[in-house]
């Protein structure tokens, strides 16, 4: 029988997600938190009497917590923030835990998730849950990325013009003042992708940044890029880039796991999130290659 109520729909999906992320579900009345590295348990209860819809369990200890949501209220999770926030600031049934640094809201086809050891917290879309080797790894690292942007040291301008010193400045000023989101803008002619990839390995260096998406939005732009980066040598370190990190051009749906960059055209990341091919161009439709590139995610 088809289950028709609307939170078990969004729960039943986000199991679904859950153990193709490599979790172990488990009820609260048969729990074994050393089943696997990843453990999440439904509707465990706080020392207060409240009831998690999911509790993350990594190597066995508590880590953080699911608020789930009809897949109709999917207007409502940032309105939810507080209340997961309250759950995983709660002490756990049984358990002395700290609170919890990782919290998502989800109804199966949204999510959102918050690391509150960020310098200054704040939710945002995921494409799904994380692994629970990943938040093992952030764990292990202390400091999350957000707060690694301070350990960025002040920029060598040798080799660099101008506007491409203040183009990286500005662009690391943002990153400190916790506005992750910038766009850079820079005339034809004055070196985007230079500065980009500067920015780049600043950012794999000092911040220790697992990897970098480089979107491209055609063809001619990612064999450029991938050049590019293979030719650039930094300022401060004489060894060419393609020696301290792996590039790596996408042309499969295929993403090798050993690389620090990854260069796509807008059209193959499509491909490889949705499993729907798309035809990749070749040049712009006026036929001039002008670099187009957006420094993507960075993780």
């Amino acid at each position: 029988m088809v289950n028709q109520d609307p939170e078990q729909i969004a729960r039943d999906n986000i199991d679904k997600q859950l153990k193709a992320c490599g979790w172990v579900i488990q009820d609260k009345a048969k729990i074994n938190l050393n089943a696997a590295l990843g453990v999440v348990v439904r509707k465990y209860y706080t020392q207060d009497g409240k009831q998690l819809d999911y509790a993350l369990f990594v190597e066995g200890k508590p880590v953080g917590v699911i608020e789930a949501k009809a897949e109709d209220k999917g207007f409502q999770l940032i309105q939810a923030e507080a209340q997961s926030k309250g759950y995983a600031d709660s002490k756990l049934k049984h358990l002395n835990n700290e609170p919890l640094p990782f919290v998502f809201e989800s109804t199966g086809a949204l999510t959102r998730f918050t690391d509150y050891r960020d310098p200054k917290p704040r939710s945002r879309p995921v494409f799904s849950f994380y692994r629970p080797e990943s938040l093992r790894e952030w764990l292990k690292r202390g400091n999350p990325l957000r707060g690694r942007f301070r350990d960025i040291p002040s920029l060598k301008k040798t080799g660099l013009r101008d506007c491409q010193i203040t183009a990286i400045t500005n662009l690391e000023d943002s990153f400190l003042r916790n506005q992750p989101k910038a766009l850079v803008q820079m005339a034809t002619g004055s070196g985007k992708t230079f500065t980009a990839i500067t920015a780049i390995y600043r950012l794999l260096t000092y911040t220790k940044a697992n990897r970098v998406l480089f979107l491209v939005d055609t063809k001619n732009l990612g064999e450029q890029a991938e050049q590019e980066f293979m030719a650039y040598v930094p300022n401060d370190d004489n060894r060419p880039f393609s020696s301290l990190y792996g590039v790596h051009r996408l042309k499969s749906s295929f993403v090798p796991p050993d690389n620090q960059v990854y260069i796509s055209t807008i059209q193959r990341l499509y491909w490889i999130l949705k499993g729907e091919e798309l035809e990749e161009p070749i040049c712009g439709s006026s036929g001039k290659t002008d670099p187009q590139e957006t420094l993507g995610t960075v993780g």
